[in-house]
């Protein structure tokens, strides 16, 4: 650096450019281009040094690896009393997505059509004004994902079947398509699969694909500006209207009544209607009988956690494609291990490059172990009576009141076995604490409450009616759960 080049710099620029030499030294230049240069932002503050970064996991990583090399140089340069602390650096983080995001685009299929010598696409069409009226069209975000990167299993393939032939020929079979599961299994997947099937496969054909909460953002701000014409000419002109998250017009009747006119003229007309939720038709408590009922003519699917053949495959295939080195072992182990949804094996696989790529080795399963170990320590997730009690209420329709009240009707009492079975299993209270939460009931009543629950589910027929309608005990807990986030 030239003496009128350190003129122009700032004395925190000064200062890191020092601190950074120094650490170059003490790390080596291997370690540095990986993990410090372009990737980390110095900021001094009296003799207090700020090491900015772009995620959580290198923070932790950095805290553990590299504080003492870190303190060195800052000591070397500030003196004795300087330290270091560590944060997330926003502009880094986004700097982080863009380039992910940039690599998704360069490995998309859509870079794969055959391009004419005007630099266009086959069908006379840009990237971005794809892109452009795909947003236009209520689509949920830039690149879609396709058939070709859905993972099938013995779990899924229904809903993949069903999917596909509803490309072949939409509005003919199975409209309306309802794919229900938890999060993560690739319900979204499927309906923007089909989205780019269709308008690859049918050009002429209208394609929206919107979430339900788009569409209560658009009828709302069509009530607002006076609009409901233009709004209705919107949504029901299409000729396949792909819904996510239908669950989400639980409780909003005026919503569900303008869908519903949407549902039924759509249909009418011999158009095709794919919705997805995270529930069964029969467990959206708070919605419309005749919406319901409409959700139910169609052909209903549900996704379920892949098995660990599945889970194989879906490691395979994220690894497939990043660079790094990882074991036979080391990939049972994850599919072993994550169990509930494919997110979470797409995050334990780039918790493990990361840090295949921060220490240049093979990932082993100790490795694996490890890593993995210290990132699940911090996530543990923290299950309160108070988030039964809610939970149960919510899905049940009754109050606080009436599940701690002496009411001993099916309709409260079923609600409040549940609940004291909930908060047993999963927060391991005392008998007498769950019967004074649950209206100073003495202990014995909740070990009876949870031996039923137990029988019940040993009896593969046990049900438990909800409405008008008797479902599984087995469906009705695994849905509670769900909602409780927990395995």
């Amino acid at each position: 650096m030239q003496p009128e080049d350190a003129k122009k710099l700032s004395p925190n620029d000064l200062e890191s450019r020092k601190v950074r030499a120094e650490l170059q030294k003490l790390v080596g230049d291997k370690v540095y281009d990986h993990w410090f240069h372009d990737k980390t932002s110095f900021r001094f503050e009296a003799d207090h040094l700020t090491i900015g970064v772009s995620s959580p996991f290198i923070l932790n990583w950095m805290q553990k690896s590299l504080r003492k090399e870190l303190t060195s140089a800052a000591r070397a340069v500030q003196g004795a009393s300087a330290s270091v602390k560590f944060a997330i650096d926003s502009e880094l983080t986004q700097k982080s997505i863009d380039q992910n995001n940039s690599t998704a685009s360069n490995n998309s299929p859509v870079k794969k059509k055959s391009s004419n010598r005007s630099g266009k696409l086959a069908n006379n069409q840009s990237p971005v004004a794809e892109n452009k009226k795909s947003f236009a069209n209520g689509s949920l975000r830039r690149r879609f994902l396709d058939f070709s990167e859905f993972i099938s299993g013995s779990g899924n393939e229904m809903a993949l079947h069903a999917s596909r032939q509803v490309c072949k020929e939409p509005g003919i079979k199975y409209s309306p398509l309802y794919l229900y599961a938890g999060v993560g299994l690739g319900k979204t997947h499927l309906l923007e699969g089909i989205y780019r099937k269709i308008r690859q496969e049918h050009p002429s054909l209208r394609v929206m694909l919107i979430t339900a909460e788009v569409f209560t953002n658009y009828f709302t701000q069509a009530l607002r500006e006076h609009s409901l014409p233009s709004f209705r000419q919107r949504f029901r002109k299409v000729d396949v209207l792909l819904v996510d998250d239908i669950d989400f017009l639980d409780s909003k009747k005026i919503i569900q009544e303008e869908f519903l006119h949407t549902f039924k003229q759509l249909q009418d007309e011999g158009k095709q209607i794919v919705v997805a939720s995270d529930r069964h038709p029969k467990m959206l408590m708070k919605i419309s009988d005749e919406l319901k009922s409409r959700l139910f003519s169609g052909l209903v699917c549900r996704i379920e956690s892949p098995d660990l053949e599945t889970r194989l495959k879906i490691v395979d295939f994220f690894v497939s494609k990043m660079s790094f080195s990882i074991s036979n072992e080391a990939k049972a182990f994850v599919a072993k291990r994550f169990k509930n949804n494919i997110r979470e094996i797409q995050g334990a696989i780039n918790c493990l490059e990361t840090f295949a790529n921060m220490t240049g080795k093979t990932i082993t399963v100790s490795a694996t172990q490890k890593v993995l170990t210290n990132l699940e320590r911090d996530c543990i997730r923290i299950v309160r009576m108070t988030d039964v009690e809610q939970t149960v209420c919510d899905f049940f329709g009754v109050s606080s009141e009436e599940l701690k009240s002496k009411n001993r009707s099916r309709s409260v009492s079923q609600p409040r076995m549940l609940a004291m079975y909930l908060v047993r299993k999963h927060t391991n209270t005392a008998f007498n604490e769950i019967g004074d939460f649950f209206g100073g009931r003495n202990h014995s009543t909740v070990i009876s409450a949870q031996r039923k629950v137990e029988s019940m589910l040993e009896d593969n027929q046990a049900t438990i009616k909800i409405s008008s309608q008797s479902w599984s005990l087995g469906e009705i807990i695994e849905s509670l759960e769900a909602r409780l986030q927990v395995s």
